[in-house]
C-alpha cells in the first residue's frame, strides 16, 4: 500500500475527489496517509479532517530561505514514510532537494492543456484569464510528474474541456475541475499505485 502526501493551499477541492476516489476503492494499492497544507486555517485541512486523514502544516513564511523550507517539508514527508507527492493546488514551489528525493513520484495538476498556458506565473484563475483572452476554443487540465522545471515533467493523462460563449474566468475554472482535474487526478494516482507507470 502506497503511502500519499497530498498537498494543499486552499479550499482542497481536489483533495476532496482524491478522498472520494480512494473511499469508493478505486485506489486499492495506496491510501492518502497524510495532509500537507502551505497555511493554517485553509478549508481543505477541514476536508481531510473529515476523512480521518492526519495533518500537518509547513508554512514558507517560517522559513528564512526556500532550502529551509524544502528542508522542513521533506523532514515531514519523510518522518511519515510518504512515498508519493500530490500536488493539489499547492501554491509554493519545490526546491531541487524536495524533487531528487521523489523523482517520478511527485505529481502535479494543472488546469490547462500542457504546453498552452503554463510555466511560472500561470496558476489558479490567471491560466483561465489568459485562455480566454487567447479565445481559444478548448481547453483542459493536465496531470504530470513534477521536474525541474515548473510544468516541465513528463505529462501522464490530459483531458480537453470546451470553452463555451460567455465564459468568465471563474465559470471555466469550475467546468475544467469537475470535467477534467477531478477524474484525472484521481485516475494518475491510482496509475502510479498499481504500477503502471
Amino acid at each position: 500500500m502506497m503511502k500519499i502526501a497530498v498537498l494543499v493551499s486552499g479550499g482542497g477541492t481536489n483533495l476532496q475527489a482524491i478522498l472520494e476516489s480512494e473511499r469508493r476503492g478505486e485506489n486499492p494499492n495506496g491510501k492518502v496517509t497524510l495532509v500537507v497544507a502551505s497555511k493554517p486555517g485553509v478549508y481543505a485541512l477541514e476536508r481531510a479532517a473529515s476523512f480521518g486523514v492526519p495533518t500537518a502544516v509547513v508554512s514558507r513564511k517560517d522559513y528564512a530561505t526556500s532550502e529551509e523550507f524544502d528542508a522542513a517539508l521533506l523532514s515531514v514527508l519523510q518522518e511519515n514514510g510518504i512515498e508519493l507527492v500530490v500536488l493539489a493546488g499547492f501554491l509554493s514551489v519545490l526546491g531541487p532537494s524536495v524533487i531528487a528525493a521523489y523523482p517520478n513520484r511527485i505529481l502535479n495538476v494543472h488546469p490547462s492543456l500542457i504546453p498552452s498556458f503554463c510555466g511560472p506565473g500561470f496558476y489558479g484563475l490567471r491560466v483561465h484569464e489568459a485562455a480566454l483572452a487567447r479565445g481559444v476554443k478548448v481547453t483542459g487540465a493536465t496531470v504530470h510528474f513534477v521536474n525541474e522545471v515548473c510544468d516541465g515533467g513528463p505529462i501522464l493523462l490530459q483531458k480537453a474541456v470546451e470553452i463555451q460563449p460567455g465564459d468568465t474566468p471563474e465559470v471555466l475554472q469550475k467546468r475544467v475541475m469537475v470535467e477534467a482535474e477531478w477524474k484525472l487526478l484521481p485516475r494518475a494516482i491510482a496509475m502510479v499505485c498499481n504500477g503502471e507507470v
